[in-house]
């Protein structure tokens, strides 16, 4: 029984027919049955590939025989929308369909039973459709037809998200630690006595963080409401059937059920089933990808609903006629709603990027807490007081924490999401930055992204040879037809005047001709640019040949015909163009080298040989011919009848083929090379047919052009081609959306990994999805291009979602992490290189960043295990992390790409991190070490040259820093009192701060590469310049300028004591480039092994 009630009365004579067409189709038995897939029937597409499965019916089934209403749909008025909208009586719904089963394949039979079984089950009249109270029942049951929208984050918890999550973390710790410092100093210490560098550093802290987070906060700020860009894909307003009457309703009261009325520039309200059609096209991008507008009608042609013609989905464009329809589902059990459900509903993934900042953070946070946990302990075993521990353990662990690489971090993927937008890479979330350069598999749409998506002319059949057209936008290739044949003339001729193509107005003459918008469908603007580019002046040649009658292609006859004046005025001539196998079917003769001559089956069987040589190659084919019409049969002023058609169409002379395709993108080929030699896998991923998608993909490189697919060796081989193949390698396949239905997602899985050449056609949105997972179930990093509704889910899931800018939707667009602004795959090529640069320079900013740490702990060191004074200040601390390191760290980002960068291969995430054991080693232990013992150098040698040597400090400190003890005498017997022991120990601090300052400049130069000399890179980097002079020069400020010794300890040096740190800069830039040379010539040994990071 329906969920509908009430029930109308059935008519029995009715179902007694119902019967009766049910038992004459034999659709419960033929769909158990195995059946070959056709994959096109439409038009001068290609030629056939396979007949229909035996349940189909080629004019669909049978339908109850009524009088056509759209003839009067455009005089009839339409009733008033109702002033409140009836989806108001009850709210939206909230709950979704589980995840899983969102990722099912649509599973739908309207579209394959008669009509009056579907009317049944719908329970509603074809005629007078629903009555209103029915309606009105059926909103309040299943809700108004909208998508359900999804639970969004509000600004303030996306914000504090930014503000505790991540490097934030470190300098909440960081800061929090501080302030518990300087509070118990505060309680338990004489006023006079209290240090403030703890305040400040804890006050400094939380200014880096508020900011920091801010900054990353407005950075990738970015609409996560998916759904309301579909919104925008549906009208307000739909025409409907109720009670016999027609009544414009809001899009939102539709129910299933309903008849409604659509034409030419509606939205589709709903899925619906077609009841009647005239010259109807509709626009099914969103939905499958397909760039060109689709024939739909009442026919019944083909079981998977995306390919059938007598179904219509919610949200896609009518381009053309009208129609009838019955809705079948509405809101999220729509096609379109269960892809919206399905890019929201899918749980983002952490990034690479995030996920190597936590492994940063995890590793920083335990090391800063390991060495405070060393130190406390032995603070404590060397008697210090428990209070004095736990300010050295707060401060051993500030140390540790690395507070400027939050900010480096952000402001280094700042910059290069900058420079990537210079290169039409448009990047919405920074952390993608990193992630296209990590990625391992790349899926790509075809449409758009890899072709130019402008049908062009790329071959000509005439003379009985195959010759090839310069696709290029700029024509900068080769075309090999000749334009000088008599035959070309004809043809010529043919597309020109059977042609309603013309340049839209308002475009440079200096555009080139194939750049130039035309009004008219794909295929005509394609045929109308070639004949402009060797026959100028089309428009002029139309005016001299004034054209008498027009015959439009349709899907039944499958031809176009024009019929127009010679330009003598006497003579007419018939035009005729469509698909070839319904052209030669007309004509008696053929024309060769401009003479016509009898179509003997030889030169059919040319025709048939270049038509499938042609079809082979993905190309849409059209054939031509014309006749002239003698003066004596139809003279000047002849009424010429295009519905009676009083005028020959036999004996036609066939003139030749015109093959189109959507070329690809001249920089792609080049591009795919780069990423083959970067060790990154193309998978095609496409709507568009499989002979279609397997030519552009031989032809851009994905599949090697000499290589043989699966298929193609189960064709040649049959069922033993897999023991061929152990013998010829196969590495490519291609597979049909139908095939990937039947496969598991193991199945899927060991696709991916048995196949290096890989194209999906004719893919469903949840396919794509399907897809997307079997490759990251492999450990891929996975990157995804697209441009439609279809592409959202895909995106969503993807480890980074690229969309396209121009073509692209706006779903398509709020769903992924990057927006291709020319929509050209050669650009994801230009964003993998600056990635994988990234990665590297963050590597180096890091490493560089990390070697401060040693130097900034080892005062602390000595002044617990040795009693020597305090060598470096909190405060100065604090200035070496945000100021003096930082604008070198942020220069490295700047650093050009290694010479080898595109030639690795992808980075393992699980075991390449940003942060590994090798640089740990070289910035704690190797570089680290230096730059300690050089500011510790530096700091003895003030205190030398003042009076105090070395061995005289070893255990001086708990007289240094008593203000009780008034006199402590130096190594040559000179007093000093508590204020100048302090000043003596800030002029020794600010020389080991210097020190760390200029041993920091070499460091940041090896910092430049990882493998090679620094010396093959000179000074090219102008940001770096910048930055070694800055952090000279604000070095000397804080030495010298008065008043800081007030506010922040600085003292001013003598110029002699600027040198002690200098050594210890050129011990590492040796110790470096030995390092690097011996890695470069025992690639593997174990310098390489254990030094390179």
């Amino acid at each position: 029984m329906s969920e509908y009630m009430p029930v109308p009365e059935v008519d029995p004579d009715l179902v007694g027919n119902v019967s009766k067409r049910v038992s004459r189709v034999s659709y419960a038995s033929d769909r158990s049955q195995p059946h070959s897939t056709n994959y096109d029937t439409e038009g001068p597409l290609r030629p056939p590939t396979s007949s229909l499965p035996v349940h189909y019916e080629e004019d669909g089934p049978l339908r109850p025989n009524r009088k056509s209403r759209i003839e009067t749909f455009a005089v009839e008025k339409a009733k008033d929308a109702p002033n409140r909208r009836i989806s108001q009586a009850r709210p939206s719904r909230t709950e979704r369909p589980p995840l899983e089963d969102l990722k099912k394949e649509i599973r739908i039979d309207e579209h394959t039973i008669p009509l009056e079984i579907l009317f049944l089950r719908l329970r509603s009249d074809p005629e007078k459709g629903l009555t209103c109270e029915e309606a009105h029942r059926r909103l309040l049951k299943d809700g108004p037809n909208e998508l359900t929208p999804p639970k969004t984050d509000s600004e303030l918890s996306k914000f504090l998200h930014h503000m505790f999550t991540g490097f934030s973390i470190l300098l909440w710790i960081g800061t929090v630690l501080c302030f518990i410092a300087y509070g118990l100093q505060y309680l338990t210490v004489r006023p006079e006595e209290i240090v403030h560098d703890n305040l400040y550093l804890g006050i400094a802290l939380l200014l880096v963080v508020t900011v920091s987070s801010t900054f990353a906060y407005w950075q990738e700020r970015k609409s996560s409401d998916i759904m309301n860009s579909f919104k925008k894909l549906v009208p307000a307003f739909a025409v409907v059937i109720r009670d016999g009457v027609k009544q414009s309703v809001h899009t939102t009261d539709i129910v299933k059920g309903d008849v409604i009325h659509v034409t030419m520039g509606d939205r589709m309200p709903a899925d619906i089933v077609i009841l009647e059609a005239q010259a109807f096209k509709v626009d099914n991008s969103s939905i499958t990808g397909e760039s060109e507008p689709v024939s739909r009608n009442g026919k019944f042609t083909h079981e998977n609903p995306l390919e059938t013609k007598n179904l219509a989905f919610y949200s896609t464009s009518v381009m053309q006629g009208t129609a009838i329809g019955v809705v079948i589902y509405t809101g999220d059990n729509t096609v379109m709603g269960r892809v919206a459900n399905l890019a929201s509903n899918i749980e983002q993934v952490k990034t690479p990027l995030n996920k190597e900042l936590d492994h940063v953070i995890l590793v920083s946070t335990s090391i800063a807490f390991l060495m405070g946990g060393i130190f406390f302990t032995l603070s404590l075993l060397y008697g210090f007081y428990w209070l004095d521990s736990v300010i050295f353990l707060i401060g051993l662990i500030v140390a540790y924490v690395p507070e400027g690489l939050q900010m480096t971090v952000t402001i280094c993927l700042t910059l290069t999401a900058q420079r990537m937008a210079k290169k039409n890479c448009l990047v919405k979330n920074l952390d993608a930055v990193e992630t296209l350069g990590s990625t391992s598999i790349i899926c790509t749409d075809k449409t758009g992204t890899l072709t130019q998506n402008r049908m062009t002319v790329a071959h000509v059949w005439m003379d009985g040879v195959i010759s090839s057209v310069d696709t290029t936008e700029n024509q900068t290739g080769g075309s090999s037809f000749d334009k000088t044949s008599p035959t070309w003339k004809r043809l010529s001729r043919v597309t020109r005047l059977c042609n309603r193509a013309v340049f839209q107005p308002n475009q440079s003459e200096d555009l080139p001709i194939l750049k130039r918008e035309a009004t008219g469908d794909a295929s005509e603007s394609a045929i109308f640019k070639f004949t402009e580019l060797h026959e100028p002046g089309v428009v002029k040649y139309r005016e001299t040949h004034n054209k008498r009658v027009e015959i439009p292609f349709n899907s039944t006859n499958k031809y176009q015909i024009s019929i127009h004046e010679q330009d003598d005025g006497r003579d007419h001539i018939l035009q005729m163009k469509g698909a070839p196998e319904r052209i030669l079917n007309l004509c008696s003769t053929i024309l060769i080298k401009g003479e016509e001559v009898p179509l003997t089956d030889e030169w059919k069987e040319k025709f048939e040989s270049a038509y499938r040589d042609l079809g082979e190659m993905g190309e849409r084919v059209l054939g031509f011919c014309d006749l002239i019409l003698p003066e004596a049969e139809f003279p000047q002023g002849y009424p010429f009848d295009s519905e009676n058609q009083n005028f020959p169409l036999n004996n036609l002379c066939f003139l030749g083929l015109l093959a189109l395709i959507d070329p690809p993108r001249a920089a792609v080929p080049d591009a795919v090379e780069k990423c083959r030699r970067a060790g990154i896998k193309i998978i095609m991923v496409t709507g568009d047919h499989p002979i279609t998608a397997k030519a552009i993909a031989r032809k851009v490189g994905i599949i090697s052009p000499d290589g043989m697919t699966a298929n193609e060796m189960q064709e040649k081989f049959g069922d033993n081609w897999r023991r061929k193949s152990k013998h010829n390698k196969v590495s490519a396949i291609v597979l049909h959306g139908e095939e990937i239905k039947q496969m598991s997602s193991e199945d899927l899985i060991k696709v991916v990994q048995s196949y290096p050449e890989i194209v999906f056609a004719r893919t469903s949105p949840q396919q794509k999805l399907l897809i997307v997972e079997a490759c990251q179930a492999t450990g891929a990093i996975v990157a995804v291009t697209g441009d439609g509704v279809n592409d959202s889910p895909a995106l969503s899931k993807a480890d980074i979602g690229i969309a396209m800018g121009i073509s692209g939707s706006e779903v398509s667009k709020q769903a992924a992490d990057m927006i291709l602004m020319d929509d050209n795959f050669a650009s994801i090529v230009t964003g993998v290189e600056e990635g994988r640069v990234i990665f590297d320079n963050l590597k180096k900013a890091i490493v560089y960043t990390l070697t401060s740490k040693g130097p900034e702990t080892l005062p602390f060191l000595a002044f617990i295990l040795l009693d020597l004074p305090l060598s470096l200040g909190t405060a100065m601390i604090l200035l070496i992390d945000f100021s003096t390191d930082l604008m070198p760290a942020i220069s490295l980002v700047h650093e050009v790409a290694e010479a080898d960068i595109m030639t690795r291969r992808p980075r393992n995430a699980a075991t390449d991190h940003l942060v590994n054991p090798a640089l740990l080693q070289k910035a704690y232990f190797q570089i680290g070490i230096i730059e300690g013992m050089g500011g510790m150098f530096a700091f003895l040698v003030v205190l030398g040259e003042s009076g105090f040597w070395p061995m005289s400090l070893i255990g001086i400190r708990p007289e240094w820093d008593n203000p009780s003890v008034d006199v402590v005498v130096d190594s040559y017997g000179q007093e000093w009192n508590y204020r100048q022991r302090k000043n003596l120990e800030q002029t020794g601090q600010s020389a080991y701060f210097l020190a760390i300052v200029f041993i920091q400049w070499i460091n940041v130069l090896t910092c430049r590469s990882r493998r090679y000399s620094i010396f093959n890179y000179g000074m090219r980097n102008s940001v770096m310049n910048f930055a070694l002079i800055f952090e000279f020069c604000f070095a000397m400020a804080l030495i010298y300028t008065p008043g800081m010794e007030v506010a922040l300890r600085f003292r001013p040096l003598q110029p002699l004591w600027f040198l002690p740190g200098l050594p210890f800069g050129l011990l590492v830039l040796f110790y470096d480039e030995m390092r690097k040379l011996i890695m470069r010539l025992d690639p593997g040994g174990f310098i390489d092994r254990e030094t390179y990071y």
